[in-house]
This record gives C-alpha cells, structure tokens and sequence, in this order.
C-alpha cells in the first residue's frame, strides 16, 4: 500500500489506484510453537483446505485429537466424531468454552459431548505433537499420550495485520480504527476479524456484519450510528447440544 500515490501493488505487480481503501484481512490461526507442530496431519480448522484435509483423513476412520475446546474445536470434534473418527478433545482451561460459558455450564456441556462419544480432557497442557515423518499422536505436560493420525489445533485467532504495519497504519493487537472504521489514514477503513476496535478483538459474525454496515452507510454518505460494542450472544452449531450464552458471567 503506497498511501502518498494512493496506490496498491499486488503480489503480481498488478496495481490499483484508490480513493477510498478498506483492509479486511481477517485472521491467522494460532499455532502453538510445540515440538512436532510442523508435522504432516497438524491442522487448523480456518478454510476449506483445513476441512477438505479432515475429510480425507477421517475416511479412514482412527483418532484425532482436537487441542482447543472452543467454539470451533468442538465443532470440528464434532464434524469428526460424526465421520467415524475416535475424537479427543484436549482443553488447557479447566471447564469447556470458558470464555462464554461459567464452570457450571462448562461441566454441563462436557457431559453432553461425552455421551455422545467424544473423549474430553481439561486442565490439560499439550507438551509435544509425536511421529517420525507424519503425526502419531500428542503428549501432554502430565506425560499422558494419546494415538492420533490427525491433531487439529483451534486455539484462537490473531489478527493479520502485517499489510497494516507494513503501510504505517496504527496498530496494536489488530488494525486500530473508530466507530467508523475508519484507520489513522482517513482515507483507508478495516473491517472484520483485523480490527482491534475499544480495546476489543472480534472472531464471531454478528460484530463483523455490523461493522461492514457502519462502514457501508459512512462510504455510501448516509451516516448513521457509529459501531458500538454489544452484548455478544454464542451459539454452538454442534448437532443436538443445543447452548445459547449471553451476558457477563465472569464475576459470579
């Protein structure tokens, strides 16, 4: 991004002149730096290759452990489980979806993805991803193994704003902007999974869905309210555990 010529450059050496610019580069999944992470069959669960990957892998059944007990760990513990696959879930935190669920809600869900035949370990630090040349299986802190063919990590996100930073915009976790979107250039916007917005990183739909309103409605001259944070509802999208969470429970 020239942003004295107002010009970008792709990769290819195409350009493009602009007026106006928005960035919405979304984000990168977390991986974390374990002994064995770079190994054939470590994925993460973010495009259409990570899942197209998992449904090749899972046509031949055996195990796969999903590090992360998330939204998006459990919904690709899930998908697996349904294909036939042994699934283990490996939690660091001590209950499930801690971040939108309290412990007694966490403890609840558990029961109920057990029953449905998905092994679930919490409190529990992954040391080393095992194998000679393709994934084994998983060690734990604790000197536990478990055999998988597939390791999944769903961890969380983290904002990709190398393009960003690379053009002098401010950032901090992500690409820093107003109520209407608009960057420290007032003349480039961000939006989506990028931004960093009141202190406030966003990885859900409904927030991104306002944000490109906000920001539509500023380009198109029709101003209208500024993106505001709100209470953020979750809803997990595995089949038959019906969960809805919304409000502030983390102080009892």
């Amino acid at each position: 991004i020239d942003r004295a010529a107002k010009i970008v450059t792709a990769a290819d050496g195409t350009t493009a002149a602009y007026d106006k610019l928005l960035i919405a580069t979304g984000s990168m999944p977390i991986i974390i730096p374990v002994p064995g992470h770079q190994l054939p069959g470590v994925l993460t669960y973010r495009d259409m290759d990570d899942v197209n990957a998992m449904l090749v892998a899972a046509q031949s059944g055996g195990n796969a452990v999903v590090i992360g007990g998330g939204l998006l760990g459990l919904e690709a513990a899930a998908g697996l489980k349904e294909r036939g696959m042994d699934v283990t879930v490996v939690h660091l935190g001590p209950t499930l979806m801690e971040r939108q669920l309290d412990p007694t809600a966490g403890h609840l869900l558990q029961r109920e993805l057990e029953a449905r035949g998905i092994n679930v370990v919490t409190s529990a630090n992954t040391k080393e991803i095992i194998g000679e040349g393709y994934v084994e299986g998983v060690r734990l802190e604790d000197g536990t193994e478990m055999p998988a063919k597939i390791v999944i990590m769903a961890v969380g996100i983290r904002p990709n704003t190398a393009l960003a930073d690379d053009a002098g915009i401010n950032i901090n976790r992500g690409i820093l902007v107003d109520a209407h979107m608009q960057t420290s250039d007032p003349d480039i916007f961000a939006v989506g999974e990028c931004v960093e917005f009141g202190g406030s990183v966003y990885g859900l739909g409904a927030p991104l869905y306002a944000m490109a309103n906000v920001l539509a409605a500023h380009l198109a001259g029709t101003e209208g309210e500024g993106f505001t944070e709100t209470a953020l509802a979750t809803k997990l999208k595995v089949t038959g555990v019906d969960l809805f969470s919304a409000g502030d429970f983390q102080d009892g």
